[in-house]
């Protein structure tokens, strides 16, 4: 028998993940933004991730069109912003610092880490897609991860 919808929503919190926020651009310039925790390292060599994002978001035609995005690993301190970008706002960059990467993509400051990737294959997910990106810069910094389990943030010594 299959699991049902229920028992796959109470299972699937008790898995700890990090957060990210993925960034990219559409053909009219505007900045999307999402927070996606359906992030994981792929291929080391070469050196890939995959990210994956429900069908019905504005991010996910602009990943389309863009063709990349920018992972940005967000550290322990940033729960607005996982809160910001996974909110329906108009303007989520409106107070956000960022410098500008690939193909001029958001490049979230204070992260501890940044992926800036350009899309090699997407793939049918069911409600979502998912994208598999090239990495062409890494950035890491110091600090603690921002960490989402049981349906809330949680910090590492926690």
């Amino acid at each position: 028998m299959p699991v049902t919808n229920d028992e796959f929503r109470a299972a699937l919190p008790l898995f700890p993940s990090g957060v990210t926020v993925v960034t990219t651009r559409d053909e009219e310039d505007r900045f999307h933004g999402i927070t996606v925790s359906a992030f994981c390292s792929l291929s080391l060599d070469p050196p890939r991730v995959l990210i994956c994002v429900e069908k019905t978001t504005g991010s996910h035609l602009a990943l389309e069109w863009s063709r990349a995005f920018v992972v940005n690993m967000l550290s322990a301190d940033q729960q607005e912003s996982s809160e910001r970008f996974a909110s329906q706002i108009e303007d989520k960059f409106d107070t956000v610092r960022f410098d500008a990467g690939i193909d001029g993509i958001p490049v979230l400051l204070g992260c501890l880490a940044t992926l800036e990737c350009r899309i090699t294959t997407a793939y049918d997910g069911g409600d979502h897609s998912i994208f598999v990106g090239e990495v062409e810069k890494a950035n890491v910094h110091d600090g603690d991860p921002l960490l989402y389990f049981r349906g809330d943030y949680r910090s590492i010594s926690e």
